[in-house]
């Protein structure tokens, strides 16, 4: 890792650099930058792919596993760097004022669209996490909807440990709790696009990704698992996470150069319940990626970048 110097052109581009905004602030212009520190230990490329005022937008081809069958969908992998609020978990509107409780972050959306028989699932986790070497994640936030009805999940970090809500259509499923200072693999996505290297290698405990939780029903408790990078070859690597006590296996597989493009996954879990429960695998390949500023692009013109991104039926 290179220690990056801020020129005067970043900190004009951090001017202009954003996401979603509300409508009485659709004018990125008119933001006033959060105070910066002179320097940050990242790459020196960082800020010319992260801080150009748009966002990485990546569909995938996917294949879930569930009720003990294949089913067709898309995901898509939103990456988009935003100033954050570290006490209120929001992305700050107004990040002049902010002083030290702004923070920047590098946030995913992660959707995951797909068909069940007759009922359409719709899935949809964000990640925060600081773009600063060695900050925890700050907020997980997940959704899912189908026709049963549908639930959402909120892990946000309080002091040196995490609070957990979660609210839930089916009895039994809702509550709060609190996570001591344990990993997330939710932050693995995030965490890969800024430094693959830092990944967790070896034993330790993980709190597994929230979709997989809301579709095997359990609660968010750390589980023992096992982490390694494996080279594929000179421009391509993978990593490996295991849970042996939940036999599954989460498999991604990435660019080993900046800025680290994920390229796909495989997921291998147990899907359908008790007795009809079988080994399977769910896949994500890689279909298209664009950047742009999608948060301005909501005119009916603008559905061409969907068919670009494969998205449109």
């Amino acid at each position: 890792m290179n220690i990056w110097t801020l020129t005067p052109f970043l900190v004009a581009a951090l001017l202009f650099a954003g996401s979603c905004s509300n409508s009485e602030r659709q004018d990125s212009g008119n933001i006033v930058p959060v105070a910066l520190e002179d320097t940050f230990d990242i790459p020196d490329d960082f800020g010319d792919y992260w801080y150009q005022g748009e966002a990485e937008l990546t569909s995938y081809d996917l294949v879930q596993a569930r009720y003990g069958e294949l089913r067709d969908g898309h995901a898509v992998l939103i990456f988009v760097t935003e100033d954050f609020s570290r006490s209120r978990h929001v992305k700050l509107n107004n990040q002049g004022t902010a002083g030290s409780d702004a923070v920047k972050v590098l946030k995913l959306n992660l959707t995951k669209k797909f068909l069940t028989g007759i009922y359409p699932y719709s899935l949809m986790s964000s990640v925060f996490t600081p773009i600063y070497d060695g900050e925890r994640v700050l907020k997980v936030t997940t959704s899912s909807q189908e026709w049963c009805g549908h639930s959402f999940s909120d892990i946000r970090r309080i002091g040196d440990g995490y609070d957990v809500t979660t609210l839930s259509y089916f009895e039994g499923e809702s509550g709060t709790a609190k996570l001591d200072d344990v990993l997330l693999e939710d932050g693995i996505w995030t965490t890969l696009r800024l430094d693959p290297s830092s990944l967790p290698q070896g034993e330790f405990a993980m709190v597994p990704g929230q979709m997989f939780q809301r579709l095997a029903h359990i609660d968010s408790n750390p589980v023992a698992a096992t982490g390694r990078i494996e080279n594929r070859d000179e421009e391509l690597a993978r990593y490996i996470l295991e849970y042996p006590s939940l036999q599954r296996t989460l498999t991604i597989d990435y660019s080993r150069s900046f800025p680290y493009t994920i390229n796909g996954w495989v997921e291998q879990h147990q899907s359908g319940f008790g007795p009809n429960a079988t080994d399977m695998t769910t896949t994500a390949t890689v279909r298209e990626r664009v950047k742009t500023d999608y948060w301005n692009r909501n005119s009916n013109a603008d559905s061409e970048w969907r068919t670009r991104l494969g998205l449109n039926p």
